[in-house]
């Protein structure tokens, strides 16, 4: 690929595709590292503004992105403070990119680690309640039934409107690990023998809530209404500069897509929420690669990552 045919959107979503075990945030800074190495930037505020400049195209581009602008924002973080620390041009540009590749590594490898720090929470004869698909909370129950050939359920939730759950239940089956699929208004029916819930997150806010698969919100206050613990299992370049203040204080580009049925003309402009945000209140704790933080550590962590 040459400087003049780069198209960041079209790299972004051909890492999606040939890797589906690969998540947004981690696509979109390989595919920055990735322009990095194909462009040539004379200076410091040239590579600052062709950096800024792919980001706003890749947001603009990919709708429903939190996670996808978490990554862009740490990345972008990353080369601010990289750029500060080499005297000369060349030196710069080299090592900017090195760094980026060792940064990629190093958030590939964040999924692993969050499901190390997540082991002792699952418990022989355990129930464990799971919302919609995620790779890192697949990666903890996978490794728990491997690894510590510890005995344990899930029940997994359809998921709708994307139906992501059918795709966790068929993964947990291939791992022979015993899964009951239920419809999302039976979470309530079934949390009286569920012993804890695990869920993903798309973002993690600054206040310790998280931005996940519409749902997560009531299946939190059903946890807590029933002293049910509630975890969620993320990785750290999850973590979003946000502060929603209620479940549907999101922005619209957001939160919300439109449906097409042929069934009905009825439901060709349903409109459904795609997300949803659960407050801090209803986290019993957050199982990160940083280790296991309190919804209240979250925004430490953030501060450490802008502000050091």
């Amino acid at each position: 690929m040459t400087d003049s045919s780069f198209d960041i959107t079209e790299v972004y979503l051909k890492f999606l595709e040939e890797d589906k075990d690969m998540t947004m945030p981690i696509a979109a800074i390989e595919s920055l590292v990735t322009m990095l190495r194909i462009k040539e930037p004379t200076t410091s505020s040239e590579l600052i503004n062709l950096v800024k400049s792919n980001i706003e195209t890749l947001k603009s581009s990919i709708s429903n992105a939190i996670s996808l602008s978490a990554g862009c924002d740490l990345f972008m973080r990353f080369v601010l403070r990289n750029t500060n620390m080499y005297s000369d041009w060349e030196s710069c540009k080299r090592n900017l990119v090195e760094n980026g590749e060792l940064f990629v590594q190093r958030a590939k490898e964040s999924r692993f680690k969050s499901a190390e720090f997540g082991l002792p929470f699952i418990k022989d004869d355990d129930t464990i309640l799971v919302h919609s698909f995620s790779r890192v909370v697949f990666q903890l129950l996978k490794k728990a039934r491997a690894d510590r050939l510890v005995r344990f359920r899930v029940i997994v939730t359809e998921s709708r409107p994307t139906e992501n759950g059918y795709h966790m239940a068929k993964l947990l089956q291939e791992a022979n690990i015993p899964v009951e699929l239920i419809v999302d208004n039976a979470v309530g029916f079934v949390i009286h023998k569920v012993d804890k819930i695990l869920v993903g997150a798309e973002g993690v806010a600054e206040s310790g809530g998280i931005i996940n698969h519409i749902g997560s919100y009531q299946i939190g206050c059903l946890a807590k209404a029933n002293n049910k613990p509630f975890y969620v299992v993320t990785e750290s370049h999850k973590f979003v500069r946000l502060f929603p203040l209620a479940p549907n204080d999101l922005p619209n580009d957001l939160s919300s897509f439109g449906l097409k049925s042929t069934e009905s003309e009825e439901r060709e402009n349903l409109k459904t929420q795609l997300i949803d945000f659960t407050p801090h209140e209803y986290i019993t704790a957050l199982i990160t690669d940083l280790g296991v933080l309190t919804p209240s550590a979250v925004s430490e962590e953030l501060i450490k990552i802008w502000y050091d």
